[in-house]
């Protein structure tokens, strides 16, 4: 399978930005529950330009994450995985099952509750995350297991921006959305005209976020909307997509994943913590997680092959989709992060914080052991 160098730079950098996110969740936890708790908890809610800290991170530097997830999108779409419509369905068949069945569950559990809103929690997946479990089983995964988690988490991601600009989505200010939208459209016209310059694309960026942020619309949408405005002319390394994609793979991956992993897992753990599992939304959320992806994730696989809508590759087969399957479940970043937009009550944050960090854990470790297993059985 041909794979080119700057997919392997991103399968590097999100394998890396993984284990980082790791040690930044355990770091921000410990300081949370230590003595200097009280401080570090204050430090994130410290204003400046009007807001948190924290505000800031979520609400600006996210911008760039999604944008980094749309330049890697749109380069799927031109020169990847996703560039061959029967390659697509493979990795979009998962991902629709993967956002349905966790979406379905969670409703089962919370329809006509005010926490119902809370559906999208459980649908996403998280890239560095999943990455940088897989990648600890080194050289014996198949480079087209990689390429469908990949393809499967890009996909997944957009279908947690699109579920977060239709249903999250509480109040509009058509004239923001509007200019927002028109800038966007100058973007593309200066596309057209193969304006290579980057400098443009990124002023009209800011600009596009900023009236995006006050029109009501979530502004990190702003991020995928400008990099499929940025051009990707043939995709080679002196293309202006290629060329920001490149440059944006590490500071994503080692700040400002980090910087929201500690911003946001700044949770104080009590002694009952175990019965905030017990509530309907926590329970929805695990179910989805650890159950709802998997199954959704192999099944759709599944009934696509076996009603030949697309083809498993040659070196995959169903035990090692059913291991991805599990690594699906690892939701955090996206999850905490439309956690974020579902509820504005603290303690239904925080409760969901904590389940979506145990699912996660559990998820992945369920895929990795399981994953061990198959592959080096494979392997004998």
């Amino acid at each position: 399978m041909k794979v080119t160098k700057l997919f392997k730079d991103f399968f590097e950098s999100e394998k890396a930005g993984g284990f980082t996110l790791i040690i930044c969740t355990i770091v921000s936890l410990f300081i949370a529950n230590s003595s200097l708790s009280e401080s570090y908890l204050h430090f994130w809610h410290t204003q400046f330009a009007g807001q948190s800290i924290e505000y800031w991170i979520n609400d600006g530097l996210m911008t760039i994450f999604f944008l980094l997830i749309g330049l890697e999108l749109e380069r799927e779409l031109y020169h990847g995985e996703l560039s061959s419509v029967r390659n697509a369905l493979l990795p979009l068949s998962a991902a629709i099952g993967g956002m349905l069945v966790p979406a379905g569950l969670y409703l089962f559990l919370n329809y006509g509750e005010d926490t119902q809103s809370g559906f999208g929690i459980p649908m996403a997946t998280d890239i560095a995350f999943a990455l940088g479990i897989l990648s600890l089983l080194g050289n014996r995964v198949p480079l087209s297991l990689k390429v469908f988690l990949t393809a499967l988490a890009v996909i997944d991601d957009l279908g947690a921006i699109l579920i977060i600009a239709i249903f999250y989505t509480k109040s509009l200010i058509w004239t923001n959305l509007i200019i927002s939208l028109s800038i966007f459209a100058f973007l593309c016209v200066f596309n057209r005209m193969k304006v290579r310059n980057l400098i443009p694309y990124l002023v009209g960026g800011v600009f596009m976020w900023y009236f995006m942020l006050n029109s009501g619309v979530h502004a990190t949408i702003t991020g995928v909307l400008l990099a499929f405005a940025i051009p990707f002319g043939n995709g080679d390394e002196k293309s202006t997509s290629y060329i920001l994609q490149h440059a944006l793979h590490y500071p994503v991956a080692f700040v400002i994943l980090p910087l929201f992993a500690l911003a946001n897992t700044a949770i104080v753990v009590n002694s009952d913590w175990h019965y905030a599992l017990t509530h309907h939304y926590t329970i929805g959320i695990a179910l989805g997680l650890i159950v709802g992806k998997p199954v959704g994730i192999f099944l759709f696989t599944y009934l696509s092959t076996k009603f030949k809508i697309c083809s498993l590759p040659e070196d995959l087969n169903w035990k090692s989709i059913i291991g991805v399957s599990f690594m699906g479940g690892i939701g955090f970043t996206m999850s905490i992060f439309i956690t974020l937009l579902a509820f504005s009550d603290a303690e239904h944050i925080d409760n969901s914080k904590i389940m979506i960090l145990v699912s996660s854990l559990l998820a992945g470790l369920i895929g990795f052991l399981y994953l061990k297993f198959v592959l080096k059985k494979e392997n004998d």
